[in-house]
């Protein structure tokens, strides 16, 4: 049932982090992708990683603050690849900060890429799906998106959005055969947060992780999965979280 052979997904923010890993995972069930984010030159680098395995892939410029960019992006990833069969809307950007010291700025940058962006993808994934059949929109969270911590204000306002988002979607687009879900990880190392976990802040983040320890990459594999393929047929409006407990203690 975990078999996407024959599918076709489009990854946003697919140059690094959780983005290349998903790309990763969806290939070796036999997805054909479209990897779109800012960083052409990372994207080319995966697309060739994947192609020497066997998987077909290629890499698309896309800007997800940009509704032409993002137009664009779905024109090329259709011409190319046939009508997609899904969406991992996972382009996203972090930030911390006080709130008493959040930009004007900050505040917009995060909204344009992690929710407004977010929304443009999965709405024009939407209305390409609904002309071909249906397909299945994976919106990435986090479990910010439930609770909050200290400086992340911003970041978990976004993604309570994302959450809100998915359920809306999911609600209206089930009459088009569209199943929108969402996956909300907890804290897993990447290249954006490997040097913070090494040091006594990470440490002590760790320390109030019921598992105590974050997440390896590899244990996303198996709820993407789920959420991309036709084992989850019966499923739209769900958000899986994965994170070692960690929700249950920020209360």
């Amino acid at each position: 049932m975990f078999d996407l052979s024959g599918k076709t997904f489009l990854i946003t923010g697919a140059s690094s982090g959780l983005g290349a890993h998903f790309a990763r995972v969806l290939a070796s069930s036999g997805a054909g992708l479209a990897l779109a984010a800012r960083r052409l030159d990372r994207l080319e680098s995966l697309k060739d990683e994947l192609e020497a395995g066997g998987a077909k892939a290629h890499a698309i410029e896309m800007d997800v603050t940009d509704r032409d960019s993002i137009v664009k992006g779905f024109n090329v990833a259709q011409d190319i690849l046939g009508p997609l069969s899904g969406l991992i809307n996972n382009a996203g950007t972090v930030s911390e900060n006080w709130i008493l010291d959040v930009s004007e700025e900050e505040w917009s940058d995060i909204m344009a890429t992690n929710l407004t962006g977010a929304w443009w993808v999965a709405q024009e994934a939407a209305r390409r799906m609904s002309t071909n059949g249906g397909g299945v929109i994976v919106n990435i969270a986090s479990i910010l998106g439930f609770r909050v911590a200290k400086t992340t204000a911003v970041y978990a306002i976004s993604k309570a959005g994302v959450i809100q988002m998915t359920k809306a979607m999911a609600l209206e687009l089930a009459r088009e055969n569209i199943q929108v879900n969402a996956l909300a990880p907890g804290y897993f190392e990447t290249d954006m947060n490997q040097a913070f976990f090494k040091g006594k802040a990470g440490q002590r983040m760790i320390d109030r992780i019921p598992q105590n320890r974050i997440g390896r990459l590899e244990e996303l594999d198996a709820p993407l999965l789920l959420l991309a393929s036709n084992a989850c047929g019966y499923m739209t409006g769900t958000v899986i979280t994965v994170d070692g407990g960690q929700s249950l203690m920020m209360a």
